[in-house]
C-alpha cells in the first residue's frame, strides 16, 4: 500500500481526493496549505505527492522546489493553469507530471500508479516490530500470534508508529500525518487513540508517552 501526501488549499476537493484515494487502496496523507505539506512530506515520508500549484502563502513550485531538494519523492503537480510556462516551470524544478484541472479521477490515479512503477516504489506488505506484525495488504494485525481487531484509524496510527519506530512525535505531528490537515478536532483525540491501541494490543505496552513532548513506539 503506497503512501501519498495529497496537497490542495480546496478542503472539498482534499476531502473528496482523500476518500478516493484511500477506496483505492492507499494509505493517504493530507495538508491544505504548502507549510502544512512540507511539514507532513517530512514526518510521513510519502511514497508520491500530488501537490496544487495556485495556493495562498507558499505556492505549489516552492514547495516542489523544497520538497525535490530535500527528498527523493515523485511529485504530480495539480492546478486550473493550463499554460505551457507553467507545464515547462513545474517540470524543471522536478516535478513528475502535471495534471490540469477539472480532471477525472480515473487518470489521476492511473497517473499516480504510473510515476511509482517508474520510480520501482514497492512499499513493504509486513512491517514488524517486537513481536507486533502489521500486514499492510490485508490490513490484520497480530501480536504475539494473537489477532488484533482494530478500527480504521487506529490501523493508521498504528502504521504511522511502525513505520517510524524509536522517533518521538508530538501530538500535531501525529495528527497532521494520521488525520490530516483537514481534521478542526481536538489535539487529546491521539491521546485517545493511543489508549484504545494500548488496550487492544496489551501489555507490555510499546507505545510509551514521552512527558510533555508526545508518543513514541519501542519496547
Amino acid at each position: 500500500m503506497a503512501r501519498v501526501l495529497l496537497v490542495d488549499d480546496d478542503r472539498r476537493l482534499l476531502s473528496l481526493l482523500e476518500r478516493g484515494f484511500r477506496f483505492e487502496g492507499f494509505e493517504v496523507v493530507a495538508a491544505h496549505d504548502g507549510e502544512a505539506a512540507a511539514a507532513a512530506a517530512s514526518a510521513a515520508r510519502p511514497d508520491v505527492v500530488i501537490l496544487d500549484v495556485g495556493m495562498p502563502g507558499r505556492d505549489g513550485f516552492a514547495v516542489c522546489r523544497d520538497l525535490r531538494r530535500d527528498l527523493d519523492v515523485p511529485v504530480i503537480m495539480l492546478t486550473a493553469r493550463d499554460e505551457v510556462g507553467d507545464k515547462v516551470r513545474a517540470l524543471d524544478l522536478g516535478a513528475d507530471d502535471y495534471v490540469t484541472k477539472p480532471f477525472a479521477f480515473d487518470e489521476l490515479v492511473a497517473r499516480v500508479r504510473a510515476v511509482l512503477r517508474r520510480r520501482g516504489s514497492d512499499p513493504t506488505p509486513r512491517v514488524t516490530f517486537a513481536d507486533v506484525i502489521f500486514d499492510i495488504a490485508t490490513r490484520e494485525v497480530t501480536r504475539a500470534g494473537r489477532l488484533v481487531a482494530l478500527t480504521a484509524r487506529e490501523f493508521d496510527l498504528l502504521l504511522h508508529f511502525m513505520r517510524h519506530p524509536h522517533q518521538v512525535f508530538s501530538r500535531d505531528t501525529i495528527l497532521s500525518a494520521v488525520w490530516g490537515d483537514s481534521f478542526e478536532g481536538d489535539a487529546k483525540v491521539v491521546d485517545v487513540y493511543v489508549g484504545y491501541l494500548r488496550q487492544k494490543l496489551g501489555e507490555p505496552w510499546i507505545l510509551q508517552t514521552i512527558r510533555g513532548v508526545g508518543y513514541v513506539l519501542k519496547e
